[in-house]
Formats: C-alpha cells, sequence, structure tokens
C-alpha cells in the first residue's frame, strides 16, 4: 500500500505571532510621524531636526532589511530575530529615558532596525507552514506591515497629548519587550542545510547611497534654496547604487542576489513597488496634513493630532479586509493583475481627493479607498516575486522589495512636499487649496505607471 507523505502541521500560536511581530515592528518603525511637532516643542529642536526621528528610523530599517534578509536565509533566523528585536527593546529604552535629543535619534535608529524583520517573517512563514496556508499567512504580513502606521498614529498622538513625548514612546516600549518575548516562546529554528555569509562590502556601498537617497528626500528645502548641490548628491547617490550592484554581481556572497532581481517578474515587481510606494505615501501625506489645516487658510479642518489620526483608521480597517480578500481572489486572479486593480483603487482615492474634499466624510471616503487598494496591492506584491525565488532566497527577495518600498514611501513623501511648497505664496505658512489638487494628479499619474507596469507583467505571465 502506498503512503503519502504527511501534511505539514502548523506549529502552535506560530501565525499570531508573526502577525503581532509584523505589526509591533511596523507601527514602532513609524512614531515618529505624529510626534514631530512634539519633540521639536520638548527638545527645543526645529522642525528639521525633529524630522529626523522618523528619517533615521527609515534609514537604518533600509540598511538593515537587506542585511537581516541575507542572515535570515542562513541557519541563525531565530537567532538573528531575537537579537534585532533586542536591539529594538534597548533602542525603545533610550527613547523613554530623560536624555537628551542625540539619544533619542540613537533610539529611534535602533528601532528602525526592526522594520528588516518582517522579510523573516515571511520565510518563516513559507518554510513551516503548508503551501496554501504560507501563501496567505505571507500576504497577511505584508498587508500588516502597511497598517501598522494606521494603527500606531492615532494611539501615540493620544498618548502625547495626555502624557507627553515619553509616554508615547513608552507605548513602544511596552509592545516591542512583549514582541521580543514572543519571539523567544515561538519562532522556530530555520531548516537545517543553509548557509548565508554577509557581504560586508556591498552593506557599506548600500548603506551610503541609500544614507544618501534618504537624506535628500527628507531635506526638501536643500531642492528649493540649494538645487544644484541637490542635484549633485543625486548623481552621487545613483553611483553609488550603480557600484554596488556592480559589487554585488561580483561577490559569491552577495548581499543580494542581483541577477534574481533582473529576472523580469521581480525587476517589474520593483518597479510597481517603487513608483506605487510613491503614490501611496503621497496621498497619506496630503489627507493627513490637509485635515490639521485651520480653516482659516481658505480650506482644512483644523484637526488636532489625535483627531487627525482617526483619519487613518478607515486606511487600517479596509487595507485589512482587502487583505484578507487577496488570498480567495488569487485562486481565480494572477497576482499581477491583482496589482493593477489595486492601483487602480489607489488611483481612484486620489481622484476623490482631488475632486471632493470639502467635507470631512469625503476625507475619510478617500482614505478607506486608498487603504483598500494598499491592502490588495501589498497581499498581492509576495506572490508575484515568490513565484520566481526559491523558499531559501525569501527573506532575501523580499526585502530587496522593502527597501525599494522604504525609498517609494521617503521620495512620495518628499514629494508631496515639495509640491506643497512651491504652492506656497511668500509669506504665507499655508500652501493655496490648488496645491493639494496638482500632487493628487500627480498621483493619479503614478499610480497609472503602476497599472500599466503591472499589466507588462501580467501579459508576460500569461
Amino acid at each position: 500500500m502506498k503512503a503519502f507523505p504527511a501534511a505539514r502541521s502548523e506549529p502552535r500560536l506560530l501565525v499570531p505571532a508573526l502577525m503581532f511581530i509584523a505589526l509591533v515592528v511596523a507601527a514602532v518603525g513609524s512614531l515618529g510621524t505624529p510626534l514631530i511637532t512634539s519633540v521639536a516643542t520638548s527638545f527645543h529642536v526645529s522642525l528639521d531636526s525633529a524630522q529626523w526621528t522618523l528619517t533615521v528610523a527609515l534609514l537604518s530599517g533600509a540598511v538593515a532589511t537587506p542585511v537581516l534578509g541575507r542572515l535570515g536565509a542562513g541557519p541563525h533566523r531565530r537567532a538573528t530575530i531575537l537579537a534585532t528585536l533586542a536591539i529594538v527593546v534597548a533602542g525603545s529604552a533610550l527613547t523613554v529615558l530623560p536624555l537628551p535629543f542625540a539619544c533619542l535619534l540613537a533610539g529611534r535608529a535602533a528601532q528602525g532596525v526592526g522594520l528588516g524583520l518582517t522579510a523573516l517573517m515571511m520565510g518563516v512563514a513559507r518554510d513551516h507552514l503548508p503551501e496554501e496556508r504560507g501563501a496567505a499567512v505571507i500576504a497577511l504580513i505584508s498587508v500588516v506591515s502597511i497598517i501598522g502606521a494606521g494603527v500606531g498614529y492615532p494611539l501615540t498622538a493620544l498618548l502625547a497629548e495626555l502624557g507627553g513625548v515619553r509616554a508615547a514612546y513608552g507605548l513602544g516600549l511596552i509592545v516591542t519587550a512583549a514582541a521580543l518575548l514572543t519571539a523567544w516562546r515561538s519562532m522556530p529554528e530555520a531548516p537545517a542545510g543553509r548557509s548565508a555569509r554577509l557581504d560586508v562590502a556591498g552593506t557599506i556601498v548600500l548603506a551610503a547611497a541609500l544614507l544618501l537617497v534618504l537624506f535628500l528626500a527628507g531635506e526638501r528645502t536643500l531642492w528649493s534654496r540649494h538645487l544644484a548641490v541637490a542635484a549633485g548628491l543625486a548623481v552621487v547617490a545613483v553611483v553609488l547604487l550603480c557600484v554596488w550592484a556592480v559589487v554585488e554581481l561580483r561577490s559569491r556572497t552577495p548581499l543580494v542576489d542581483v541577477r534574481a532581481v533582473r529576472h523580469s517578474a521581480v525587476a517589474g515587481a520593483n518597479l510597481a513597488m517603487f513608483v506605487g510606494g510613491i503614490g501611496m505615501y503621497l496621498l497619506l501625506t496630503l489627507i493627513t496634513r490637509y485635515a490639521q489645516t485651520p480653516p482659516g487658510a481658505g480650506y482644512g479642518f483644523g484637526l488636532t493630532t489625535f483627531v487627525a489620526g482617526l483619519v487613518l483608521i478607515p486606511f487600517s480597517v479596509l487595507g485589512f479586509v482587502a487583505g484578507k480578500l487577496t488570498p480567495r481572489l488569487r485562486t481565480r486572479i494572477a497576482d499581477p493583475l491583482l496589482l493593477a486593480g489595486s492601483a487602480v483603487v489607489i488611483g481612484g482615492g486620489f481622484a476623490l481627493f482631488a475632486a471632493a474634499r470639502s467635507d470631512l466624510a469625503e476625507l475619510f471616503a478617500a482614505m478607506g479607498v486608498l487603504g483598500f487598494g494598499v491592502g490588495g496591492f501589498s497581499a498581492a506584491m509576495p506572490g508575484v516575486i515568490l513565484a520566481v525565488t526559491p523558499k531559501s532566497e525569501t527573506s532575501s527577495a523580499m526585502s530587496f522589495n522593502y527597501v525599494v518600498r522604504s525609498v517609494g514611501y521617503s521620495l512620495g513623501s518628499a514629494l508631496g512636499g515639495l509640491v506643497l511648497a512651491a504652492g506656497t505664496g511668500p509669506g504665507l505658512l499655508f500652501p493655496d487649496d490648488s496645491a493639494y489638487t496638482t500632487a493628487a494628479l500627480i498621483g493619479i499619474g503614478a499610480m497609472a505607471i503602476t497599472t500599466l507596469t503591472s499589466l507588462a507583467l501580467a501579459r508576460r505571465r500569461s
């Protein structure tokens, strides 16, 4: 009688642990967003300096993501996850203790390292869950990593209003400590027979390039006042990225397998993620800023940081709904087509914001449409990449996609700031209402490019 292999059993509580850790690192990484003004006031620094509490976390996350992805592809994945969460907890402690501003930045940098764990959570799911279950969980991890900001924003804003900046960062310390305990109790060892060596040269070059990219994305005044300097630094960043690609191609143990990234499906997915990321974060920035603008500017609602954060609730809820629906749709619709459809939905959110924003309910509606589109897009993206990626390279392949996403988000935020700054008259504090319309039209263009790229992927796959 023929014996069939036993179905792989699902480790107890593994899925909730993966979701919780992905949610925590995403929420903690975005803690800087609603607290920038409070940090500037509490530490007596400029808003540009306070902005670095967000930028430094994005930077450390962008650098750590491929490094952790490579380490996670080896035999010490569990140790890598625990060590990373320990660094995040230590950084969270620095943000809570009554220390100088420099220590706060160091703590935020340590917290940002945790952003690299999302790809490792996907690798664990693919290795230790049955195939269909694993694919669904990976899609949800991708969605959770997006909506984490929507969960953390209003809660931290409320804590900041009630107890100050330290109280808000205290939440980060509590949840990261809980995530470390959860990982220690539930993370399994990686399958035997794997090895992973870290490409130090590639790491250094990539870190330098990303530092320049994120610095240029965050320093909006540099583009408006010293355009030649900004353009020169942008050229240097591009050269460094090209050098990094050459280093990776020649390395026996590359940080990212550039040859695999050159695969048409992976390259197309990363291009869609980059352009789509610019559009997604652009609209997120526009809506929250519009909601907080005082009515005296001729538009806006003058919402407090906490109430403005509540506008993100439809984004998080509908993003999660889309993430739950997408795995079911994948059985009938190819992943690239789901990407294209989601990009169209996000473009619809831009169109809604451009045409109707005189009522707060319309902002909620636009944010809900954005959340549904982003949820579907994020859930479909891993399927496009992992369809042509070996299991052992799951963490590495997805980590590169997350670097692309981080850079896209940063550029989207910077682009929104530049457009609104250009629409602000001399001596005025707030941009003209038409500047928001211009930014929304740019976003529609970005999502049109994303849609066409995704359709091209679908055509190649058919």
